[in-house]
């Protein structure tokens, strides 16, 4: 009985897999078919095979497209680290409650559930007092109401597992505050920044709204506004619509590929 139960868990989970799985291989076959057979149905094999989609991706406009999103996925991640790797070592030194660990946590699940247009005039207001409006440094700097109240909740939970003994032997030896951070608090919890890091990098990656209102200049587009301009009142070009969903997922990938130990360590760490 208990090998037939395991039987069909077992197949239950390859059919699963292969349920997620379909979506991916059917943009793998779009990417490689022509724009005259993509209606043809939910095939997974292209009846014209094609390089066309791919060669249009790779335009030099395209991968401006590309590099103003990585600019900003870096800009944001490491502005969101360096403002709050500090607040959170404040909070977690400071004497102040462990309980602080789940309302930031409740404070980061409101900040999730408000709908971004809600935020969207007074953040336009102050990028333009700041004279932001359509750069990619104000898109930077707008991406931490979220960004910054993620990474100090992560942030708080790695430092809160580094044992304060450690500092307080560094200090007997007379470390100061900046060699005790740079000698022992931050090789500690090194995965917890890559994993916080990692995180960071994909909500500022996957951002569509603000970098829709907030940017003009089509040369300033990240790849999800420019992937807007695709679908049209006319044509959807779902060839190039899944070329570069392949491309701007690859670099996802290998980040979470790249420090797959790291993120597994760092979320449980963060949880705690």
């Amino acid at each position: 009985m208990s090998g037939r139960s395991g039987a069909w868990i077992a197949g239950a989970a390859y059919l699963a897999t292969l349920l997620m799985l379909f979506p991916i291989l059917w943009m793998v076959r779009t990417a490689f078919e022509s724009t005259g057979d993509v209606s043809r149905g939910l095939a997974l094999w292209p009846t014209t095979f094609t390089l066309a989609n791919i060669e249009a991706v790779l335009a030099p406009q395209i991968l401006g497209k590309l590099a103003n999103s990585v600019i900003v996925a870096i800009g944001s991640t490491a502005l969101a680290l360096l403002a709050g790797f500090p607040a959170a070592y404040a909070l977690a030194r400071g004497g102040f409650p462990r309980q602080l660990d789940k309302l930031f946590l409740v404070f980061v699940l409101v900040l999730k559930l408000t709908p971004p247009i809600s935020l969207a005039i007074p953040l336009y207001q102050v990028l333009g007092l700041l004279g932001l409006l359509d750069s990619l440094a104000g898109l930077i700097l707008v991406y931490q109401v979220y960004s910054l109240p993620f990474a100090i909740w992560m942030l708080l939970g790695f430092v809160r597992d580094v044992p304060e003994a450690y500092e307080e032997a560094a200090m007997i030896d007379g470390a100061g505050l900046m060699q005790r951070l740079t000698t022992i608090v931050l090789p500690v919890m090194a995965p917890g920044l890559t994993a916080t890091a990692v995180f960071l990098a994909i909500l500022s990656w996957n951002e569509f709204l603000y970098a829709l209102l907030f940017i003009q200049s089509p040369s300033r587009f990240t790849l999800p506004t420019y992937i807007a301009t695709l679908i049209t009142e006319d044509q959807v070009f779902w060839g190039q619509l899944s070329t570069i969903g392949l491309l701007s997922s690859l670099p996802v990938l290998a980040m979470v590929g790249v420090v797959q130990r790291a993120l597994t360590m760092g979320f449980s760490g963060g949880v705690k």
